[in-house]
């Protein structure tokens, strides 16, 4: 892409700006896929210039047809952005110019590139949180698919990454998408606060024209307008806002991308991974490496590096605009890429799963149901700190002499606690399993009330995009 020298803008400098200096400045090399958003807030700004008679009628229609051209040509790749031009707004405005004349130069009335770019990476937002909550409904979905398709598999569930209590797999899945489901609140909150229009705050102080900015903000579909022009141009709390609940995001994404990446090891075997969204290895034929997973939990740290270039940005920056805040697109950019591309990647794969059933029942040794045996003591009326006293002795006992509990006899048993009887060796995976079903437990019934609760909201979201 060729540099030339352009004169626009440069009415009181006596010299060229340095070539280094254009290219270091220049921001068209990614800021042009703002291009519909900006064309679509010319245009509402446009109508109302000639509204408010601020333009004449005439001007607006060369305007609005020059505009249209333009996206037309960019969308169907014939629009040649030029790096001279800096960025995606005086590209679009030097090829109006072109299209129809000095009439071009009416469209910038009652605006500044500050308002403008606000206006533009609010657009943008606003599109791409929705597109978000879209790929973590698809995500969420599949969730609810695989729990239900695995009600009754049993699995250890974990703390400190040791076994600690027997869960249902599809209660540990539906956990995820507890998780999912907060995003997708964190995501709509932040909706409230990016869709509010900044058009018409001029470069900081307002304007001077009788402009209406109400019919702008129903135009483009927001909700109120901005209420300080000097915030409306400085402000990128919305995008930090934004990738902040990106940043929580993919660190759930993350989390359960490491439990498929340790699930489907060899040593766990719990899980196998569809061939669609697996890798094998250059030098080792027998692997099966669930690349998909480790990039998703890799690309966290991405998102994470966003936010905090952001927040980095604007901790020093003073009222109002500067040029500091041209930061806020690529990272913006790239955080809106890589979650919702690790998003359907992942809801791909969770989908190819095969869960092995037998392989997570096979783990469980029987200490496991410690706990279980603990409550058992305090219904037969010791205190708990007791009961876990006796059962952590009892333990220790079976460990010492290399046998699980289920294979402790009764007279071991009442060794520890006359309490024990014949039926604690009774207790199974099953039972402990049953056992929670306080509200939000484990038990068949409350994860199944949950699937259900989850399937209905599912189904509320699949009707709204459709």
């Amino acid at each position: 892409m060729g540099v030339k020298k352009e004169a626009r803008l440069r009415g009181r400098f006596k010299e060229d700006i340095n070539e280094a200096v254009q290219r270091y400045l220049a921001s068209i090399l990614y800021d042009w896929r703002l291009y519909r958003h900006d064309i679509e807030g010319s245009l509402a700004h446009a109508e109302m210039l000639a509204r408010q008679k601020i333009i004449a009628k005439s001007d607006y229609t060369k305007i609005r047809e020059g505009l249209h051209s333009i996206l037309k040509e960019i969308e169907s790749g014939r629009f040649q952005f030029k790096l001279e031009l800096e960025d995606i707004h005086m590209n679009i405005e030097s090829r109006l110019f072109e299209l129809i004349g000095d009439t071009a130069g009416k469209l910038h009335t009652a605006r500044s590139r500050n308002d403008q770019v606000a206006l533009d990476m609010r657009l943008y937002a606003r599109e791409s949180a929705r597109k978000v909550i879209g790929a973590l409904q698809r995500f969420n979905s599949q969730l609810v698919d695989i729990a239900e398709r695995n009600i009754k598999v049993i699995m250890p569930g974990y703390t400190h990454l040791q076994q600690a209590q027997p869960v249902l797999f599809s209660h540990y899945v539906m956990a995820y998408f507890q998780m999912f489901s907060r995003d997708m609140q964190r995501f709509e909150s932040c909706l409230s606060r990016i869709n509010i229009m900044p058009l018409g705050s001029g470069a900081l102080a307002g304007l001077p024209y009788p402009v209406d900015r109400e019919f702008v903000a129903g135009k483009l579909g927001f909700d109120d307008v901005s209420a300080n022009s000097i915030d409306a141009v400085s402000d990128r709390d919305f995008i930090i806002e934004f990738e902040a609940a990106a940043a929580v995001a993919m660190m759930h994404l993350s989390r359960m991308a490491e439990e498929i990446i340790i699930w489907s090891t060899t040593e766990f075997g719990f899980i196998e991974v569809g061939d669609a969204y697996a890798t094998s290895s250059s030098i080792m034929p027998q692997k099966k490496n669930p690349d998909a997973a480790e990039l998703a939990r890799g690309k966290a740290g991405r998102v994470y590096g966003h936010l905090v270039s952001m927040l980095t940005v604007m901790k020093g920056l003073p009222l109002a605009y500067n040029r500091d805040l041209q930061e806020d697109k690529e990272s913006l950019f790239d955080t809106v890429d890589t979650l919702i591309s690790s998003l359907d990647v992942l809801a791909g794969l969770v989908s190819s799963i095969k869960i092995n059933a037998a392989r997570m029942k096979y783990s469980m040794q029987s200490y496991i149901l410690a706990t279980d045996m603990a409550d058992y003591l305090v219904n037969k009326g010791l205190s708990f700190r007791e009961a876990h006293d006796v059962v952590s002795r009892v333990v220790s006992y079976a460990v010492d002499n290399n046998r699980d509990l289920n294979e402790l006899d009764i007279r071991e048993y009442r060794g520890f606690s006359k309490l024990f009887e014949k039926d604690v060796l009774a207790i199974t995976l099953h039972k402990s399993v049953e056992a929670r079903s306080s509200q939000g437990g484990t038990a068949t019934a409350e994860v199944k009330k949950s699937i259900e609760r989850a399937r209905e909201v599912v189904r509320g979201y699949e009707k709204e995009e459709s």
